[in-house]
């Protein structure tokens, strides 16, 4: 079992003000919690290098701009399931899989991926993913709309009396 990390409440704010707007400043973030700025960095530094809590920083792509307009999800089902590290390899070369997770239930593989209309998801389907070796076959969900996305509220549930 993975040994549970320490952070205290103020690391939990930092958190989760940058997992809302990673462009804060830290001198922003740092008036907002009325702390200096120095403390900011020294806890950024410690949840990436030492906690290895914070890993780097991502820019959020608004895809349906740039021309991808189709989302979808696949469930993969492998002859095997010790064929799940070399799968996943050949899945990593495609560059349409954004996501990609080893799963329980019907799916050994879920995974996401974002092509620019049907026919580019056709392609993807059966001229990448289909011809990697150990997949047995797939299930596609198309995503209509995407109603939900945001990072996870780490700020609440962790008082005094609350059980970790």
């Amino acid at each position: 079992m993975r040994k549970q990390i320490e952070i205290d409440d103020l690391d939990r704010q930092i958190l989760a003000m940058l997992m809302q707007d990673s462009k804060q400043a830290y001198t922003s973030l740092a008036k907002s919690l009325y702390v200096s700025g120095g403390t900011i960095h020294v806890r950024m530094r410690k949840l990436e290098q030492e906690l290895g809590i914070v890993k780097g920083a991502r820019l959020e792509v608004d895809y349906n701009r740039l021309g991808y307009d189709v989302s979808a999800f696949l469930g993969i089902y492998l002859e095997k399931s010790s064929l799940y590290d070399d799968v996943a390899e050949g899945l990593t070369k495609i560059p349409e899989v954004v996501e990609a997770h080893y799963t329980t239930g019907h799916y050994s593989i879920f995974v996401k991926i974002i092509c620019r209309d049907t026919k580019h998801l056709r392609e993807v389907l059966h001229g990448k993913i289909q011809k990697i070796a150990g997949i047995q076959r797939t299930e596609t969900f198309i995503s209509l709309q995407e109603s939900i996305k945001r990072p996870l509220d780490i700020t609440t549930g962790f008082g005094a009396n609350s059980a970790r």
